[in-house]
């Protein structure tokens, strides 16, 4: 018998790779990609991705797509409780396990392991500990194709967002900022590759900066993967479907 997973889909490069790998696991059964999106704005939590481009992603991905609503700045115990309604939803459908793209975040993990137990779930993590450099690489060798739709101000200037991920874009890093944006650097909106099965369209849109006031709890460390991140100001790529 398969393992019944949900997938926690961002969107971008690391998702993607991790689905691409567990897709090929034949004793796990993806019933639903998961995705936080932002109520207020429609748009996906972080990344500031249209919902409509994430739903084209889910169609030419074949999988069903589950939208877990939060809003713009939830409080730990707001965003807990949607979570924990969310995860009902799958385990009463007998879901066992929890797909994540994170690679070496310790944190994090603990955090999301420790609130899977709470609902008798576990994690899967297929790239942990994998070296980033990498997974780019192994990314780009696959054929899939991203875009930078958000980068954060403190580890990246305006020039780096909505650009493609490519071997000049590599070389432009800062040789402090993670390859895979993975201490929150930057993030990605994934729009071709082995998992689709056909490319999803958009042409680039405007360029807009946002700073967001800091939270009183440190909810946003969960959302975003970082736990300072709001205390700086973020260069947003708006994607238009085509």
């Amino acid at each position: 018998m398969k393992t019944k997973a949900i997938f926690n889909w961002s969107s971008g490069k690391d998702s993607a790779l991790a689905l691409y790998k567990t897709l090929q696991n034949p004793g796990i059964e993806i019933v639903s990609l998961l995705t936080s999106v932002n109520k207020q704005f429609n748009r996906i939590s972080m990344h500031g991705v249209r919902t409509e481009l994430l739903e084209q992603q889910a169609q030419s991905i074949g999988l069903p797509l589950y939208k877990m609503e939060i809003p713009e700045m939830p409080t730990m115990e707001v965003y807990e409780e949607v979570m924990r309604e969310t995860l009902k939803h799958f385990t009463d459908k007998g879901v066992t396990h929890s797909v994540f793209g994170d690679i070496f975040l310790e944190d994090l993990r603990k955090y999301r392991e420790d609130k899977l137990a709470e609902m008798q779930l576990e994690g899967l993590f297929p790239l942990w500990k994998t070296n980033t450099k990498e997974l780019i690489r192994e990314f780009l060798d696959l054929g899939f194709k991203t875009i930078v739709t958000c980068v954060n101000e403190r580890n990246l200037d305006k020039s780096f967002v909505g650009r493609i991920i490519d071997e000049q874009f590599l070389a432009d890093l800062p040789e402090d900022v993670d390859v895979c944006g993975e201490n929150g650097e930057f993030h990605t909106f994934t729009f071709d590759g082995p998992i689709f099965a056909e490319p999803i369209n958009f042409k680039v849109g405007e360029i807009v900066y946002r700073k967001y006031e800091k939270p009183k709890t440190d909810a946003s460390s969960t959302a975003c993967d970082t736990d300072d991140a709001f205390d700086y100001g973020f260069w947003y790529c708006d994607l238009i479907p085509k």
